[in-house]
């Protein structure tokens, strides 16, 4: 009996403080719609919170006629949350404090995921070193969020693409090694996400956004929720077969959009066409085996104006919004966000996107979808990947000791 009034009071604290991260600062009445508890009880979970340095006075909110109320917010440091975004290449790693602040440098390394059987092993070595390299307890750690390419089976723990293990799962390998509540989720579900909650689709109820990367990726927005699918596969944008031009693409089928306008085929093609290249560019040099390097070496181009590199994101752009333009016409979006790495291109990508639904979709239903580039950037799937903690943060195990003491006196 006292154990199923502790975990409910737990549950309460921990949604205040979900909530909390989510909107920087919110009144007791927000809060109380949003736990569905009295105002009373709100106001007894706040005060509590208040006196284990856990959640601040912040001040009064705008007034709006009546009498303007208190705001609450989290205190910095109350707990950590470990956020590792992954692609095939690369995978950044970011420790993000409680009040929603990246907490020193985004530790970077190569980690290659194809036809690496000892890659899951690598990655638990990185977290290993990293959550050791901040000097904080395991305690103070609510959990670690990894986003990935592949299929993703959330509720197992899985991935069917990449990462494989033998036994277990993902999330218990992960688990059992660092003693942290582990989550995992596709990469371009938590760039989708990560929008959702801090970005473009902020209070939208149906958005698609584009993952660009080293596959073309789709977060979906339905009725202000993230769309999943019946298995979580859902937003397999890269693998629409779109092209009659017989390369194999990544998941080995012939003719994908992939094929046309990653940011892979982009550094590819640059690196092969610079070589016979006529007029003058800013590039000097592009390594097709160093893809990111050469990808960047192309946005940066682009936003300079060179020609050459502006004329390689166009065409793949392009044939993104051709793409674009069979979601628009089965689910009728209020706005299509370009995010991920190849968002760094920023305005570059909007003029051939918008050509292309121009050319390929019904007017009508096209008329009030709004294109946009992400203002999330390269950070969206390290945003997204500790947003997908806190959204399932009352279901962690607690990690703040005094909050037990509290409930047990």
């Amino acid at each position: 009996m006292i154990g199923n009034i502790i975990s409910k009071k737990q549950k309460f604290y921990k949604e205040i403080l979900k909530y909390l991260f989510f909107n920087k600062q919110l009144s007791c009445a927000d809060l109380s719609g949003l736990i569905g508890k009295s105002i009373p009880l709100t106001t007894q979970y706040l005060t509590e919170l208040m006196s284990l340095n856990m959640v601040v006075e912040k001040g009064y909110a705008a007034s709006t006629g009546g009498r303007r109320p208190q705001t609450y917010s989290i205190r910095s440091g109350v707990f950590y949350v470990v956020s590792v975004a992954m692609d095939q290449l690369v995978t950044r790693i970011a420790l993000i404090s409680s009040d929603n602040i990246i907490v020193g440098e985004v530790e970077k390394f190569d980690l290659i995921l194809a036809n690496n059987p000892n890659s899951l092993n690598e990655l638990i070595t990185h977290l290993k070193t990293f959550i050791g390299n901040t000097k904080l307890p395991e305690s103070k750690i609510a959990g670690i969020g990894i986003g990935m390419p592949g299929f993703v089976d959330t509720e197992k723990g899985t991935n069917y693409t990449f990462l494989h293990c033998a036994d277990g799962s993902i999330v218990s390998k992960i688990q059992d090694a660092l003693q942290i509540p582990t989550l995992i989720d596709n990469d371009s579900s938590l760039v989708g996400l990560a929008e959702l909650k801090w970005g473009a689709a902020k209070n939208k109820e149906h958005v698609m956004v584009v993952n660009v990367g080293w596959g073309i990726g789709l977060g979906i927005i339905s009725n202000g929720k993230l769309f999943r699918g019946k298995d979580g596969f859902a937003g397999e944008f890269s693998h629409i077969p779109l092209f009659d031009n017989n390369k194999i693409c990544s998941c080995g089928k012939l003719g994908c959009l992939e094929t046309e306008t990653s940011l892979v085929v982009v550094a590819q093609k640059g690196a092969r066409q610079l070589k016979k290249l006529q007029q003058p560019s800013l590039i000097k040099s592009l390594n097709a085996e160093r893809i990111e390097e050469s990808a960047k070496k192309i946005i940066e181009a682009a936003h300079k104006g060179d020609k050459f590199a502006i004329d390689l994101l166009s065409e793949a752009a392009y044939h993104i919004g051709r793409g674009v333009a069979i979601l628009i016409h089965l689910l009728n979006p209020e706005e299509i966000i370009i995010s991920g790495i190849g968002s760094l291109a920023g305005k570059v990508w909007m003029a051939p996107i918008q050509q292309a639904i121009n050319e390929h979709c019904i007017p009508k239903i096209a008329e009030h979808t709004e294109v946009k580039i992400s203002s999330l950037g390269y950070n969206a799937e390290i945003i997204g990947a500790a947003a997908l903690v806190m959204d399932n943060y009352e279901k962690l195990p607690v990690i703040k000791e005094e909050a037990e003491k509290l409930i047990a006196q």
